[in-house]
């Protein structure tokens, strides 16, 4: 997948990927990555950004395998910024769509 197509979709598939279930970071890598290739050194920047934006919450949560877990979870600052680029790539997916298939049919 483009590089550019994946960095602008990214942070959506991210926090889309919260609103059910809080989340520690690598099983949001395993997550993200069922839709686009990325790596633990693209989520967590982006997850310490997100999380200083107030878009999320952080806490630990003790693991049977091993050192406690930081599990992310959306607040409603988050839910509020998620609803917003949804809406804005469905238009933005849309016109493009759109657009292709007319470039099709001309």
């Amino acid at each position: 997948m483009n590089a550019q197509f994946k960095k602008g979709v990214l942070e959506l598939i991210v926090l889309k990927s919260v609103i059910h279930q809080d989340m520690y970071g690598y099983e949001l890598v395993e997550e993200v990555s069922k839709v686009v290739d990325v790596n633990e050194g693209t989520i967590y920047p982006l997850l310490k950004r997100l999380t200083n934006e107030h878009y999320f919450e952080t806490y630990l949560k003790e693991s049977t395998e091993g050192p406690p877990r930081k599990y992310y979870h959306i607040t409603a600052p988050g839910i509020l910024y998620q609803d917003e680029l949804e809406k804005e790539w469905n238009q933005f997916s849309k016109k493009v769509s759109d657009f292709l298939k007319m470039a099709d049919d001309t």
